[in-house]
């Protein structure tokens, strides 16, 4: 098969049989094209047949290259999951990059704010005009909710309960239910009674997030709120859309709540996932005692 019907196949087979999300999708496709390049080079015969030992020599090519370990760990990932298509598809008869291993990557704990700095910077967007009215309810309902971006954005009006205080978020193909607290359902009720009603550029417009044009809010656009709120409240870490998902995880593991709970809410299928948060706050606490303890 020609090297663009593979790749096309599998785009396609990521997309229908593993729901993956655009960013997996995009980086998986991404992988795979890297290595079908480098395969053509190095080995005479078709990609679908390759061997265990030429995948591992493709790892050491790549660390030749000065890769990270944790892209070359992904790169052998998108493979597995590449000849797993392969086999299913009986392109190929066995996956070869099964039991490739790869150094581990040290994984960085995320970087969070603290509870006087998500305070700092979520009374940033002041209550005179649209943009911030608006810009008020996204970043309570981030905080929150500890929504990706992806599904902050993706909200529609419909998905919002404020009569109970909750918010229906989707995420690849799975729902779920997250509380809101008062100040965010305020917010979003101050948003959507007076102020998206003067936004929307059609009143069928479903979004519950809009731009200035009255149409859904983008990702871009989110970042760019994101940095300017940041830059006003003067804080010098680096301020992400997850930054605030971090913070909400650990501050709610901090205040004692359960991790399974935690997990439903940040819609982890994964529980290692959310464990990192427990990490997290242990180092937080270690930290804490270093620098308060007098013996320490």
């Amino acid at each position: 098969m020609q090297k663009d019907e593979l790749i096309a196949g599998f785009e396609s087979y990521l997309k229908v049989n593993r729901s993956a999300a655009l960013n997996t999708l995009a980086s998986y496709v991404r992988d795979v094209v890297k290595f079908t390049e480098y395969y053509a080079v190095h080995h005479d015969g078709p990609v679908e047949q390759a061997t265990k030992e030429e995948i591992e020599k493709y790892v050491q090519w790549l660390k030749n290259q000065g890769r990270m370990p944790a892209t070359i760990s992904r790169s052998v990932a998108s493979l597995r999951c590449f000849y797993r298509y392969l086999t299913a598809e009986g392109l190929a008869s066995d996956n070869p990059a099964r039991d490739v291993t790869t150094e581990k990557s040290v994984k960085k704990l995320p970087e969070i704010l603290t509870g006087k700095e998500v305070e700092l910077f979520l009374e940033q967007p002041e209550c005179t005009d649209l943009k911030g009215y608006r810009d008020r309810a996204m970043l309570e309902t981030l905080y929150a909710t500890g929504m990706r971006v992806s599904e902050l954005i993706n909200l529609n009006v419909e998905d919002v309960n404020l009569a109970v205080g909750f918010v229906r978020c989707r995420s690849k193909g799975k729902e779920r239910a997250i509380p809101l607290y008062s100040a965010a359902v305020k917010a979003i009720s101050d948003y959507l009674t007076t102020i998206r009603p003067q936004m929307i550029a059609s009143p069928d417009e479903p979004a519950l997030f809009v731009n200035m044009g009255g149409e859904r809010m983008s990702r871009q656009g989110f970042w760019k709120v994101i940095k300017y709120y940041q830059a006003k409240a003067g804080i010098k870490k680096d301020i992400t859309p997850h930054t605030l998902r971090h913070s909400f995880a650990a501050h709610l593991l901090e205040n004692g709540a359960d991790i399974h709970a935690l997990q439903e809410m940040l819609g982890h299928a994964d529980i290692t996932s959310t464990q990192i948060y427990t990490q997290l706050v242990k180092k937080q606490l270690k930290d804490v005692y270093n620098k308060a303890h007098p013996r320490a």
